[in-house]
């Protein structure tokens, strides 16, 4: 029996023997960093790398206490957490000992107004149905007989029957002050991949909201205690590097992979060309160009055909060509995302997935475990077909099986993604051998000095072709994955989940989780601004002027690469800094680049995933309203209050009120309750996946 709410499914991300996120009425982690962090720790302009800022003292050790209060005797354990787990215990047994019912769950929420309290139950609510009283009789009950848990000054029952809860605001408050205890680690591995750009030219704002999306997800979940691991899957023998290769070769003259290297270096291709920010920037052109020579000349296919079999066959000049111009886009790619502060663990490659024959290990599971079919007649015939039609997931549709292997033996994408996906979960029968990779920061678009530290000094390793490094750490057996893919995907999710459940997996297919989310367009504003900054490029036809957002396509070479839209947004940042700081200083440019980055991670993630985004350089960039240089402009003004008190010698005579329940102002101390439950409501933005 749940007291106040009814029973839900487990999230996604439990370990096998826990629930991941805490529910209402169970217990959260502690909640005193978000304040340290964001109310009580002054924010000096000494930033992390990554533009973030960070309080004063070594790492490692515990925060100044700031004396904003003092009261005694304080417990460093004391927090929302367990002052919720207090409240649950003690009506949990107090119901026991008066009825025999003792709830599983008991629900706490926040009042609507602090006047009511700062937590209430609904529980009398639940209870009245098994015990056939009014609710707010038994609320008093409860009330009566329950002993105030540490934290709660006081219990009152309010409206029909609810409990409200008053909290001991200068103790918490203090225990808060006192130390910040790391959260909990939690048992079990996530694993989320995010990012996943085919390593074929410069990466385009699209890629960008799939990489915000991913690193911060990935840094709330550690936040939260979990142990995560952050992947980049690289197709490095897909269509579409296999189409920058025919190019190469067939309009750029290139022969083998040292005339790649030469561009890659700064030279030309051997017919001349080159991009002043570097080779992913060339390729961009490249790509375009290749799809208007198929277009064109529906006999240059057989060109990609080729040249796929000869990347798939591997050693042989196609296949070195592509490798190194693979790798070379992958250092511009993470170069790209390193600027603004987004990092991996582990690449995985497409090509080694290929020699490790993970395919043809899950396809033998599949065929024994009957879940695939050879189908005899009709318009699949010859086509190896995964069932889905009994499956409660594709009810409706007109085709809802999928092929897996096509007649004439090629492998589906959606195929190998189910033999990855079960290499995640350590349900393969098979392994990677790992390697360190160091990329090469300097891409020509991005200078080294602009990828923060903890990006370039963080391990990244990479699969192996051959046996790959002694020593190296493990990878993969998940209990969780999270891949965040477009909304475009969808069904292909839906079908590698299916496909983890007809092989007997069904707990590992239910947290394989599908984080989708919608493309990323240009406002025909914001796609002026671009062409004006950088000439014909982005230059929009009298058709897009007209539309309210502008979508991008590789194929046609219509896009903003992310690097010309952080530029922009350099240049933006600096001019703002000027009209307010006109004399020049030090700090500028590195203030700059935290606006800049600030402003373009903060829009992505203000929508709602399932939102189309078009993008705006007005919107994104205003220092008033729900903008990221509005809230680093909110924190400049928290750290100069506190700057302001330490010149004046206030910060630490500063005493906690007498009573616990007096001299506190209701919007501090809905500021302090809102810091406090900063878990809480990290668990709430993850849970809701």
């Amino acid at each position: 029996m749940v007291v106040g709410e009814s029973d839900r499914p487990v999230a996604p991300f439990a370990a096998a023997d826990e629930r991941s996120f805490a529910p209402p009425g169970e217990q959260l982690p502690y909640a005193g960093e978000g304040v340290e962090r964001g109310v009580r720790r002054r924010l000096d302009r000494d930033r992390t790398d990554d533009g973030f800022h960070r309080g004063h003292g070594n790492a490692g050790t515990a925060p100044r206490h700031c004396g904003l209060y003092t009261a005694g005797p304080v417990s460093a354990a004391l927090s929302i957490a367990t002052i919720r787990a207090g409240i649950e215990a003690a009506l949990a047994d107090t119901t026991e000992r008066l009825w025999g019912v003792r709830p599983e769950r008991v629900v706490l929420e926040r009042p609507p107004s602090l006047a009511l309290g700062d937590l209430a139950s609904p529980a009398a609510f639940d209870l009245a149905k098994t015990l056939k009283k009014a609710p707010r009789a038994i609320a008093a009950e409860l009330a009566g007989a329950a002993q105030l848990p540490d934290g709660v000054r006081e219990m009152r029952v309010e409206g029909g029957g609810y409990l409200n809860f008053l909290l001991d605001r200068g103790r918490l408050v203090a225990a808060m002050l006192a130390g910040s205890p790391p959260l909990p680690a939690r048992p079990g591995k996530v694993i989320v991949e995010h990012t996943n750009i085919n390593p074929n030219k410069a990466a385009h704002i699209g890629h960008l909201r799939n990489a915000v999306l991913g690193d911060v997800l990935g840094r709330t979940l550690s936040f939260l205690g979990r142990s995560v691991e952050i992947q980049n899957y690289l197709d490095d023998t897909g269509v579409q590097v296999a189409d920058v290769v025919v190019g190469l070769t067939r309009l750029k003259g290139v022969t083998s992979e040292d005339d790649v290297r030469r561009a890659i270096a700064g030279g030309p291709l051997p017919d001349g060309s080159r991009h002043p920010k570097g080779l992913a920037y060339l390729c961009w052109d490249v790509y375009a160009d290749i799809a208007r020579v198929y277009e064109d000349d529906a006999d240059a296919v057989e060109w990609r055909v080729q040249a796929l079999h000869a990347i798939e066959a591997g050693d042989n000049p196609t296949a070195r060509i592509a490798e190194v111009l693979s790798e070379a886009i992958v250092s511009a790619h993470l170069a790209t995302m390193g600027r603004l502060g987004i990092s991996y663990d582990l690449l995985p490659r497409e090509s080694d997935i290929l020699r490790r024959h993970f395919w043809s290990r899950a396809f033998e599971l599949l065929k024994e475990s009957g879940a695939v079919v050879l189908e005899e007649e009709g318009h699949h015939k010859g086509c190896w077909v995964l069932r889905l039609t009994d499956s409660p997931e594709f009810a409706g549709m007109d085709e809802p099986d999928k092929i897996l292997v096509r007649s004439n033996g090629t492998v589906t994408y959606t195929a190998k993604d189910i033999a990855y996906q079960l290499w995640k979960f350590g349900l393969l029968p098979a392994d990677f051998a790992y390697e360190p990779f160091r990329p090469d920061w300097n891409s020509g678009a991005v200078e080294e000095d602009e990828i923060p530290r903890h990006v370039r000094e963080r391990p990244l390793w990479r699969t192996a072709h051959g046996s790959g490094a002694p020593g190296a750490p493990g990878f993969g057996k998940a209990t969780s994955v999270v891949n965040v893919i477009d909304a475009r995907q969808s069904y292909l999710q839906k079908v590698v989940r299916e496909g983890l459940r007809v092989l007997g997996h069904p707990r590992e297919a239910d947290r394989s989780v599908h984080f989708s989310y919608e493309m990323v367009a240009l406002t025909p504003r914001a796609a002026r601004d671009l062409a004006d900054r950088f000439e014909e490029e982005y230059r929009l036809s009298p058709e897009d002027e007209k539309k309210p957002f502008v979508e991008m396509s590789g194929r046609k070479g219509l896009g903003v690469k992310i690097d010309d839209l952080v530029e922009l947004l350099l240049e933006r940042s600096r001019r703002e800094i000027a009209s307010r700081r006109p004399e020049a200083d030090d700090a500028a440019e590195e203030d700059a680049r935290a606006i800049a980055v600030g402003a373009l991670r903060y829009f992505l993630l203000k929508f709602g995933k399932n939102k189309l985004i078009a993008f705006d350089f007005d919107e994104a960039l205003n220092f008033e309203g729900d903008t990221g240089p509005y809230l680093q402009y909110s924190l400049v003004r928290a750290d100069n209050i506190f700057r302001k008190l330490a010149e004046r010698g206030l910060v630490d005579s500063v005493e906690a009120p007498s009573e616990p329940g007096d001299g506190w102002d209701d919007d501090l101390w809905a500021l302090v309750l809102d810091a406090a439950t900063i878990p809480e409501v990290a668990e709430r933005a993850v849970d809701s996946l």
